[in-house]
């Protein structure tokens, strides 16, 4: 194979981790109350402990996500734990497309407009991740 060719087929493998990165941020910043929350979980938090709670457990679950794609790539603990890595990213593929179902299901305009296409697109830079040997 070439190099260009090469570089096709690894080109985007951080990605993911870029994308789940920005999701973190996103995460943190509705913690932080910089980003307002009533565009998430559906539009159904009912209180603050509630959201501290539920953004709480986005941002381990962000975290666990990094390090699963860290280690996936080759970045995290390489040439190790590779069937864990593999069935972890192929796992979050199947989270991504529920929870893209989740966000399509939601009665929060914003949510619906601006975080299904993303989960769309975690859900395919997932499945790129899991199919590449």
């Amino acid at each position: 194979m070439s190099n260009e060719t090469d570089h096709f087929l690894t080109a985007g493998r951080e990605s993911p981790a870029s994308a789940n990165a920005g999701m973190l941020l996103v995460h943190v910043l509705i913690l932080l109350k910089v980003i307002p929350s009533h565009f998430i979980w559906g539009g159904r938090i009912s209180g603050e402990s509630e959201l501290v709670a539920l953004e709480s457990l986005s941002v381990v679950i962000q975290i666990v996500i990094i390090a699963l794609i860290a280690l996936k790539t080759g970045y995290l603990l390489p040439g190790k734990f590779k069937r864990t890595a593999r069935i972890g990213i192929w796992l979050l593929f199947g989270f991504m497309v529920l929870n893209t179902a989740g966000n399509l299901a939601s009665i929060s305009g914003p949510e619906k407009l601006f975080m299904t296409p993303l989960t769309v697109v975690l859900a395919l830079l997932s499945l790129r991740l899991a199919m590449e040997k």
